[in-house]
């Protein structure tokens, strides 16, 4: 085969309508309940923790480094539980598979979808629910922002150096 026919179609690297990648998301955000349950019953039994404010820090900073490991490495394979439903893959600008320091990157910076309005309650001393009702918008609003990017990718994912392609496995004949 010449080098033309292994490249792939420019179709190949549409990202997925954006309804679908936030279902895909909100499916993600389901799925981490599990994996929130089980590592804050991991660190509650290792660190003999009674009360549920006690390290709570500590849990925060154990959690980011879960999700850190969990992503990056589901992101290196090239999907997660949540991404395969969607029929959506995660690949670099060029197609690939991404490597565990790009997936790692993409971690990091897919952080953007939380910091502002986090940082927001925290400097306002905001309750909880205001909080929630900012991060609600703050997606919101983030999401809609992929329309502006030229290949309607997440900021994040061109900042990263990714971006979500639709996913379908060939059928047998």
């Amino acid at each position: 085969m010449t080098a033309t026919a292994l490249a792939p179609s420019p179709t190949q690297f549409t990202a997925p309508p954006l309804r679908r990648r936030m279902a895909c998301w909100l499916y993600e955000g389901m799925l981490m309940f599990g994996v929130v349950f089980i590592s804050g019953y991991l660190f509650s039994t290792l660190t003999q923790t009674r009360h549920a404010l006690d390290n709570r820090h500590e849990l925060q900073a154990f959690l980011f480094l879960v999700f850190g490991i969990y992503f990056t490495w589901f992101w290196a394979k090239g999907q997660t539980l949540a991404m395969k439903t969607w029929h959506i893959r995660v690949v670099d600008r060029h197609g690939r598979a991404l490597t565990q320091g790009r997936a790692l990157l993409r971690y990091v910076l897919s952080w953007v979808w939380f910091i502002p309005p986090l940082a927001a309650g925290f400097v306002g001393q905001l309750p909880a629910v205001e909080v929630s009702v900012l991060a609600v918008g703050w997606v919101a609003i983030w999401a809609i922002l992929s329309r502006f990017q030229p290949e309607r990718q997440f900021w994040h994912d061109a900042w990263a150096g990714t971006r979500l392609v639709t996913h379908t496995l060939a059928r047998k004949a």
